[in-house]
């Protein structure tokens, strides 16, 4: 059902933005105007569990402080993110160094140079100045972060005695990594964790990132260690644990609520979700995550559950 409503939003998107009304190439570099405050917002979900969860804890929080919201499904940035600078959404939960690297590859082709990093601060910088021009404004990331991230199994680390991928590659044990199969060449994946960590890495199994089949496959022992994510809501259903990235591998992938500043750029909608952004942990996104996919909760529902114990609404 999903995945129909979100073909349907889609093909009535790409319609609309093909005549998107941001700022024009002329004006771009240059904000003008105060900034907006609708009294209506129309929240962005990009179709999967996370993001589903993150769109109802806006809605929720926005809601509280005044506002009418809807939450509108459009799985794919290539969609979204035109409709966001056009003013057909208001607010997307988005990831600050996937954005600023999406971003700058729109502003300066394929080929850019990535400009996300493991440093927040100077990610942060270059997301703002790329998302300005096109009438967005980025609000200050919140705690949790969805980043890449490597799990092992448990009985494999209690073993070896790993906490870390820092462990891992002073152990100078052999693995073999299910990952997708961009994984071969990704400065983040397997030769960052040759060069970073040192790890011997003898093989890839293209498993894809974070599946079912990749996380069986190292369950089973026929891989050492699967490539998934830090909000992974099944590990523990596979026996599986992250090893920490001790030396900051991975971008800056802080969850950040970037909004259309012409309509939802005003200090109010900046304080109302801020004040989620202060609290929500990289484990609180994970559980909110396990009991959507796991106990097939309504995003929704876990979303009001979630502020409510919080204190963050009524």
């Amino acid at each position: 059902m999903r995945g129909g409503r979100a073909a349907v939003t889609a093909v009535a998107l790409l319609a609309l933005t093909a005549c998107a009304t941001g700022p024009s190439l002329e004006n771009r570099g240059r904000v003008t105007g105060p900034p907006g405050d609708s009294r209506h917002l129309t929240i962005g979900s990009a179709g999967f569990t996370e993001s589903d969860v993150l769109a109802q804890l806006y809605a929720h929080l926005l809601q509280q402080a005044g506002y009418r919201t809807s939450v509108l499904t459009v799985a794919n940035r290539e969609l979204y993110e035109p409709a966001l600078e056009s003013g057909q959404i208001d607010v997307v939960p988005e990831y600050a160094a996937t954005l600023a690297d999406w971003l700058n590859a729109k502003t300066h082709g394929a080929g850019a140079r990535p400009v996300g990093s493991p440093d927040l601060e100077v990610t942060m910088k270059a997301l703002r100045a790329l998302a300005a021009p096109r009438g967005l404004t980025v609000l200050p990331p919140g705690r949790a972060v969805d980043q890449n991230a490597f799990a092992v199994p448990a009985a494999y680390a209690r073993q070896h005695r790993l906490r870390s991928l820092g462990d891992l590659g002073a152990a100078k044990l052999p693995v073999r990594l299910a990952a997708g199969d961009e994984c071969v060449r990704r400065p983040y994946c397997a030769p960052g964790l040759r060069r970073v960590y040192g790890i011997d890495i003898t093989g890839i199994d293209p498993l894809g990132v974070g599946t079912t089949q990749a996380k069986r496959a190292v369950q089973d022992g026929r891989d050492q260690m699967v490539l998934t994510t830090t909000t992974d809501a099944t590990l523990d259903r596979f026996g599986l644990v992250l090893l920490a990235d001790d030396r900051h591998l991975q971008n800056a992938d802080h969850v950040v609520p970037v909004v259309n500043r012409s309509r939802a750029g005003g200090a109010r909608v900046a304080r109302a979700l801020g004040r989620l952004g202060a609290v929500l942990t990289t484990g609180d996104l994970a559980a909110m995550n396990r009991l959507v996919d796991s106990a097939r909760r309504l995003p929704a529902d876990v979303a009001r559950a979630y502020l409510e114990d919080k204190g963050l609404v009524d």
